[in-house]
């Protein structure tokens, strides 16, 4: 299932990316039914950033939901890639536990607003989930809860962005 979202920010691309690639600062992101992630890698290649991050599940699932996972627990792996000269990348996400059922890819572009009065993130992308017979209905629930999670993490990183330096 298909998703998109875009948030502004009052501060420029690199101070809006120089946040978004700090692993502390997802560290100590509170998202709605995920426990704080574990950093499982946080590198820099010239002006590649990556950072892979693992969550868990920890909301209510329905019983669909808790019928395929067998009583296991739902977690899975995350990835941010960014060039920050450019400031695309890509961001993609899996089950930890069986990555061909559930995961999804997006890109993401952050770019300058006219005359210089912040910057835009946009996220799109696809989420599947792919399971017999329940896979659409998982997916159409699924996404709203995704959306919401960016928007809180946009929220964050606009209250980060107002307590540091700006960087040009």
């Amino acid at each position: 299932m298909h998703f998109e979202t875009e948030h502004d920010f009052a501060a420029s691309p690199a101070s809006v990316l120089a946040i978004l690639c700090d692993p502390e600062f997802h560290a100590q992101l509170d998202l709605p039914d995920l426990s704080r992630p574990e950093v499982v890698a946080s590198t820099t290649d010239g002006p590649t950033r990556l950072l892979r991050l693992r969550y868990q599940y920890i909301g209510q699932l329905d019983p669909i939901a808790r019928k395929i996972l067998s009583g296991r627990a739902l977690s899975w792996m995350q990835e941010l890639r960014v060039d920050v000269a450019t400031g695309t990348g890509s961001l993609t996400f899996s089950a930890e536990a069986d990555p061909g059922r559930l995961n999804g890819a997006a890109s993401l572009t952050i770019g300058e607003l006219d005359r210089g009065a912040g910057s835009r993130r946009r996220i799109s992308g696809d989420l599947h989930v792919r399971v017999p017979l329940v896979g659409s209905t998982a997916e159409r629930r699924i996404v709203p809860g995704l959306v919401r999670r960016l928007d809180v993490e946009a929220a964050a990183l606009s209250e980060a962005l107002a307590s540091r330096p700006q960087s040009e």
